[in-house]
Order: C-alpha cells, then structure tokens, then sequence
C-alpha cells in the first residue's frame, strides 16, 4: 500500500513540514534544480505553512480594502549547499523564528532525506489595503507560534 503525505503538508517538530519533488520543469539544462525553483518551494512552503494552520490568505485578501491583510516579502536571503537533482523528493521546512508589529522572520530549509540543501531567511512584512504596513491580529500571531509548540 502506497502512503499518501497530506496535500498541504504537515506541523511537527516545531515546523511546517511540505514535501515537494523535482520535476523536470523544475531543472536547468544540466538536470539540476534551478536556483529560481527554490524560491518557489520556499513560497508553496509559506503559503501551505499558513493554510495548514488556519489561516486563509484568498479570504484576506478579499476582505474590505480597510480589513484586507497581504504578506509580502520584504528581503530574502537564499545559501544553496547542495543541488538537487530531478525526481528527487524535498522536505520545505518552514520555522518562525520572530514575530514584532508587521514584520514576521521565517526560517526555510529545504531537505533531502533530512539534510539541509538550501537554506532561506525570511522576512515577510504583513500591509493592509492601503499597502501601508499593519500589525498583525492577535489571534494571526497566536496561530503562528503555536505551530512551533
């Protein structure tokens, strides 16, 4: 029998944990993910990471503009320590690490059989409908780090 990991991944360990594989597509000409693939893993693991813990990002942004909550990214900083190849299977690893106003600091890694092959720094900024920076609600917070308990 064939186990099936769920769609969006799962909490343990402290973190978000979304298993992806390398297709093709993914590659560069020399059959190694290409370093733009990475930054895509990284954002399937944040957007699963919310979804998993609660938090739907179609209805804040559908919100009223004056309700209406968006996460951007602000800076990203990426150290890739291995390649990895096509039909391998990764682990996005999605940690947060800080939480302060409108700025959440998350720590990727991308995994194969438990190694770190990349790593990523995260610092996403939360903006309303005016595009100006708000602090996130509580209860957005509290649903955050309770994913790391």
């Amino acid at each position: 029998m064939v186990s099936m990991r769920p769609v969006s991944g799962e909490l343990r360990d402290g973190a978000h944990h979304l298993p992806v594989r390398v297709y093709y597509e993914d590659t560069d000409a020399g059959g190694v993910l290409y370093h733009a693939g990475h930054i895509r893993f990284f954002e399937r693991g944040r957007t699963e990471f919310l979804r998993a813990i609660g938090i739907n990002q179609s209805k804040l942004n559908a919100a009223a503009t004056e309700d209406r909550i968006l996460f951007v990214v602000r800076k990203m900083t990426i150290e890739y320590l291995k390649p990895a190849l096509l039909d391998d299977l990764l682990d996005v690893v999605t940690e947060v690490y800080d939480i302060a106003g409108p700025r959440i600091t998350l720590k990727q890694e991308l995994r194969r059989e438990g190694e770190a092959i990349a790593t990523a720094d995260v610092l996403v900024i939360s903006i309303g409908g005016n595009f100006r920076p708000v602090k996130l609600p509580q209860e957005m917070v509290d649903l955050m780090w309770s994913a790391g308990a």
